[in-house]
């Protein structure tokens, strides 16, 4: 058991991640499905890709905002746990503010980046390669920082926080590639 104040974090936290990781994949996808449907496209929805099923959008800027909703809705996702945690203050809400940055910031970093969300939406916005992905990544930070600060969740408790999520992304990633084949 690790220590984080008087809050222990025992397996039940860490097995927490594996539904978290998930729920973060298809939560990120939904911001993407819900935005496409909203603007009259007929979408499809996977685990880790969403598409217009009729091969096109409806209107070429649709692409966009679609795009959008994924990083949007890992922010909303983020932002929702740091207010249960500013209200409640549960240990079992951290993995739902910490699981969407790492995952964002690992996908960027190891996902190839111009094959991201954030880089699309830069290239199609014309401003920059890096500036929504440091957007959002920043906002991302922020959020599971002061989360951290609420919880009195230091930096070593954070190493064990971050092997559970590159275990779990590992896991989300196997499965998808598994869905595939």
């Amino acid at each position: 058991m690790i220590g984080i104040s008087q809050k222990p974090i025992d397996m039940k936290f860490f097995l927490l991640f594996i539904p978290v990781a998930f729920a973060s994949y298809l939560f990120h996808e939904l911001g993407h499905w819900s935005v496409g449907e909203i603007l009259g496209n007929r979408m499809a929805y996977s685990l880790n890709y969403v598409w217009a099923k009729d091969g096109h959008f409806v209107h070429a800027s649709d692409q966009l905002y679609s795009s959008i909703g994924g990083p949007a809705f890992s922010i909303l996702q983020s932002a929702f746990a740091l207010l249960v945690i500013e209200k409640y203050k549960p240990l079992y809400a951290y993995p739902f503010a910490f699981f969407p940055t790492y995952s964002r910031f690992f996908s960027l970093c190891l996902g190839g980046f111009s094959k991201q969300d954030e880089a699309w939406i830069s290239a199609s916005l014309g401003i920059g390669t890096y500036t929504v992905a440091t957007i959002v990544l920043v906002i991302l930070l922020s959020i599971v920082l002061w989360c951290s600060f609420r919880l009195k969740v230091g930096i070593k408790d954070n190493s064990y926080v971050l092997v559970a999520s590159t275990v779990c992304q590992l896991l989300v990633i196997g499965t998808y590639k598994w869905m595939l084949s």
